[in-house]
């Protein structure tokens, strides 16, 4: 049986130079990288999520590499159920039932709460018993101001929010709260699939379009229903620049759109892969789908370092990319997942970005992000254009 293995993700803020290292360099990068393995249970109403790692570096010039990693499954040990949970302003509240269990005091009942992890065991019958053992948790939160206590029969534990602004769809990230919590803050912003596979891209860009209510749209079919012939006739009788230039064509029509998921040709023909037809794409979040022949973790996390700093390939420019092992169609979900959660990070990371995108979209497109010029730039003056664009 075909198995996908998602190898890494990335998080990228582009600026108008390459990256030449990843300690010192004005353009910020966030590493997300995710592993799934073979027998990863890919249940849609699971509370499941894959062991992470985080590799990061703050906002700033000088920046030093810090790596969190956590070393097991995230879990959920408990039927939802028996669980209710609420978003406050500040907090959340975690209410669990202790019904049927032999719970004799406060003392039996053991809260661990850290930034991104949150374990709940109770002494019941003599033995200890997991309630709850996840660590991803959808928000950050101060876990010193971690309270709980018990209510007749409820172990009530209130969460203390790190961002206050941030709403909760629940108190796990899954599927079901990632694509409910991503709405709110991408504020209609549409997202482009951009990577060597078409058949990915389209995958990919069609599961994440039915999950948060995107319209999803594929510039093949465009493209096909335009020339009347499919794009490999195209190629053969016009040559690869002509469906490059025709791609970047569609891509400036959709690039006024919101709340579209577009999944870009890619190959050698799409525009994607062509550094000089971005311009257009930089108006939505841009998600590079990047097969990788890795064999495991940090492989894939050496892959993606080298790819971000040799920049050679235009979709490099991409603020974020997603390390794929093994292809197989039916496990799209588990890699819009991971988009969806890097996205979320990248915008929580700098919350303007979306009004930014918003305002490159009404100057015009004009290539200069992400450093935006003030209206009257000429994006035509050699002086003027970014590097790479």
């Amino acid at each position: 049986m075909a198995t996908a293995r998602l190898l890494s993700t990335t998080l990228c803020f582009n600026s108008q130079n390459p990256l030449k290292t990843l300690e010192f360099s004005p353009r910020p990068k966030t590493l997300l990288c995710i592993n799934l393995s073979p027998n990863f249970p890919l249940k849609r109403k699971a509370f499941t999520s894959p062991k992470s790692h985080f590799l990061y570096n703050k906002f700033g010039l000088l920046n030093r590499l810090r790596c969190i990693s956590c070393k097991s499954l995230s879990t959920i040990s408990i039927n939802p159920k028996t669980y209710e949970f609420s978003d406050g302003v500040a907090e959340v509240e975690l209410r669990l039932q202790l019904g049927g269990k032999d719970v004799q005091n406060s003392r039996d009942i053991f809260v661990d709460a850290n930034e991104s992890s949150l374990t709940i065991r109770v002494k019941s019958s003599g033995s200890l018993m997991t309630l709850i053992e996840t660590t991803d948790l959808y928000g950050k939160i101060k876990p010193a101001e971690t309270i709980w206590y018990i209510d007749e029969d409820q172990l009530v534990v209130s969460l203390k929010k790190h961002d206050p602004d941030l709403k909760w769809p629940d108190f796990v990230e899954s599927w079901e709260s990632l694509t409910a919590g991503i709405v709110p803050i991408l504020k209609g912003t549409s997202i482009y699939i951009v990577g060597d596979s078409a058949e990915i891209n389209q995958k990919v860009a069609k599961e994440l379009g039915a999950g948060i209510g995107y319209t999803p749209l594929n510039t093949r079919d465009l493209l096909e229903a335009f020339a009347k012939q499919p794009i490999d006739s195209w190629v053969m009788t016009e040559g690869m620049d002509s469906v490059a230039e025709a791609e970047s064509a569609v891509l400036e029509s959709l690039s006024s759109h919101v709340r579209a998921v577009v999944a870009t040709l890619g190959g050698p023909y799409g525009a994607a892969q062509r550094t000089d037809k971005w311009r257009h794409l930089y108006s939505g979040f841009t998600i590079w789908l990047s097969q990788s022949e890795a064999t495991d973790e940090d492989s894939a996390k050496e892959e993606v370092q080298r790819d971000i700093q040799d920049g050679s390939k235009a979709y490099s420019n991409a603020e974020v990319v997603v390390k794929i092992g093994e292809w197989d169609p039916t496990l799209a979900q588990p890699v819009a997942q991971a988009c969806l959660s890097a996205l979320k990070r990248l915008i929580l990371a700098d919350k303007k970005l979306p009004g930014k995108k918003n305002l490159y979209i009404r100057l015009g497109c004009r290539g200069d992000w992400p450093n935006i010029k003030p209206p009257g730039w000429d994006p035509s003056a050699e002086s003027n254009i970014p590097a790479g664009v």
